[in-house]
């Protein structure tokens, strides 16, 4: 249990997101006076789903805030662990709530009338890369030679990894590309899930059941499996990786291009450790020849744990937290503000000339299937891509073994709208 005058809040793990949370505290007692001891804990993904859920953390008041990610929500909300905010909503609304934001950062946390959380963290992902080696006239040229066409972002997944390999200078500690490699049952999840839909295919059928075992699944596997095993085309720390590393290793210039959350190209133009301002842009991730690209829409909320003893206060700092001002400091941070208002502002824009093509990507944004159970087939999902990568046992049989399992998870965990 929480100490009475300290209020502890799970932090996912991240520079900037520390940063910008300890100024926004202490700016926070400093304009109202809140005496409270600030105890902030950040967490990898794994520690930090254990911490509030996982030990119910939330739900017996070790936590008063806690960063979660959307793919927890129904986790959250079915096991009682995070208090519906909209009471205090009703009371005390957050700057232009809703009309501040995209309704693609509010629909998820609503549980019919009940709202689980508030915007802290936005990025859907996209294709990042160094402009600068795109542009660059003798890079051009070489690649029209040895390709036939020009060096251009990507649009294809065969075109994607050709420019990958282009790139592949390890002599200079250059590499072709990046991937979040790291088996903490997200980043490889996320990927495949990427690789499935831009090449047609569903991650659900239409019972809303979940179905890896399908011609596109195969496909798209395939190819993530030849690319993750490819020493001639990917950064040698890869599989040690999660998203954070795989971005900062982009800032420090060790990769042509990644797919990754668009944090971590705004973050290359904002933290000291980058080594390539202005030298970064952004366009939607590649797909097959004629399909549609794709992205992925996973977003961070603040929540107030539901055992809680600072409910109050704790609503109140979420609330400071993510006005306009405050959503665009985060911003400058090295995160990504929330708002509409951060997303169109003139100095962010400047600094980051990319940034207003985030209303974009969410046009193109999916999302996961909300469910309870969603940790455990996320698991299994992630140990197929592991078996993909470190054996030869082809991808058909993985993948129809894998959704054996997945069948027995999915048939007593239900969608969020069998829950209503």
């Amino acid at each position: 249990m929480a100490n009475i005058n300290t209020i502890k809040i799970a932090v996912r793990k991240f520079g900037p997101f520390e940063n910008a949370l300890q100024k926004l505290w202490d700016s926070y007692c400093a304009d109202f006076g809140c005496e409270l001891i600030a105890e902030m804990v950040p967490m990898d993904l794994d520690d930090l789903h254990e911490a509030i859920l996982g030990k119910q953390g939330l739900k017996n008041g070790d936590w008063d805030i806690a960063h979660l990610v959307t793919d927890w929500l129904l986790e959250a909300w079915s096991s009682g662990a995070v208090e519906d905010v909209r009471p205090y909503i009703a009371q005390k609304a957050p700057e232009d709530f809703p009309d501040g934001w995209s309704a693609s950062l509010l629909e998820m946390q609503q549980f019919g009338a009940s709202i689980v959380g508030l915007p802290f963290h936005d990025g859907p992902e996209c294709l990042i890369y160094r402009k600068d080696l795109f542009d660059d006239q003798e890079e051009q040229q070489k690649y029209q030679e040895q390709f036939g066409k020009p060096l251009a972002a990507p649009q294809t997944w065969d075109d994607f990894k050709n420019i990958a390999r282009f790139f592949y200078r390890p002599d200079d500690n250059l590499y072709g590309t990046v991937f979040a490699g790291l088996p903490d049952g997200h980043n490889t999840v996320f990927d495949f899930c990427l690789q499935l839909w831009t090449r047609g295919g569903e991650l659900t059928d239409k019972n809303g059941k979940v179905n890896i075992d399908t011609t596109a699944a195969v496909d798209g596997l395939n190819f993530y499996r030849d690319m993750l095993r490819d020493k001639t085309v990917i950064h040698p720390d890869t599989m040690q990786y999660e998203s954070v590393k795989a971005g900062m290793a982009f800032a420090r210039g060790e990769a042509a291009m990644m797919i990754n959350w668009f944090g971590f190209a705004s973050m290359c133009e904002v933290i000291s450790e980058s080594k390539v301002k202005g030298m970064v842009d952004i366009a939607h991730i590649p797909c097959i020849e004629g399909n549609k690209t794709a992205s992925l829409n996973v977003y961070w909320l603040y929540t107030i744990g539901s055992g809680s003893q600072h409910k109050d206060i704790a609503y109140d700092f979420i609330r400071y937290a993510i006005n306009k001002k405050n959503d665009r400091l985060l911003t400058m941070e090295g995160g990504i503000g929330c708002r509409v208002s951060t997303w169109t502002d003139n100095e962010v824009n400047t600094l980051i000339p990319y940034y207003n093509k985030l209303e974009q990507l969410h046009q193109n944004a999916r999302s996961l299937p909300q469910k309870t159970n969603w940790e455990k087939i996320a698991t299994v999902i992630d140990e197929v891509v592991l078996q993909a990568i470190n054996t030869n046992i082809p991808t058909e049989q993985l993948l129809a073994a894998a959704q054996q399992k997945i069948n027995t998870i999915d048939k007593v965990t239900p969608n969020y709208a069998d829950t209503l």
